[in-house]
């Protein structure tokens, strides 16, 4: 019989796990909030580029509407035992202004490159403040493993 009982990971262990989860994973929810409109939540495609999290989105959307008029989002990888939620401030680029390597490897990770669509799209991008993660109870305690844009050891 396997146990299911939830072993504790080191803080190593879990930034090596966050890492991993940023660069295999295709989906994150996005939380952003406008004055106006309240808080929005969507999942998208993102690209995690060793430092960033790079999304699109297009540029009539809410998120784009909502990241415009207030930056800071959350964003959570799609698990409800292996947390990751993330915190930053977003940073905007029309696709025809997006760097070049990113819109590339976003295309590349995809197989779709908003810069060929019709209609205009908008890259986020995200650099992560703080960092949060967990697999059940025994991991709330030391959830943080980033704080400040510093990942903790």
């Amino acid at each position: 019989m396997q146990s299911t009982e939830t072993v504790r990971r080191l803080a190593a262990e879990r930034r090596r796990d966050t890492l991993e989860r940023l660069a295999s994973e295709r989906e994150v929810w996005v939380s952003t909030a406008h004055p106006d409109h309240g808080p929005h939540q969507v999942p998208l495609w993102f690209m995690w580029d060793g430092r960033a999290v790079w999304m699109c989105t297009s540029t009539t959307s809410a998120t784009a509407r909502n990241v415009r008029a207030e930056p800071r989002v959350r964003l959570a990888l799609p698990d409800t035992f292996d947390v990751v939620l993330l915190q930053g401030e977003a940073e905007c680029f029309p696709d025809q202004d997006v760097p070049t390597d990113a819109a590339e490897a976003f295309a590349a990770r995809f197989g779709w490159d908003p810069r060929a669509e019709e209609g205009p799209y908008l890259y986020v991008r995200v650099v992560p403040k703080s960092v949060h993660a967990w697999r059940g109870e025994p991991e709330l305690r030391g959830r943080v493993v980033m704080r400040d844009g510093t990942w903790l050891e």
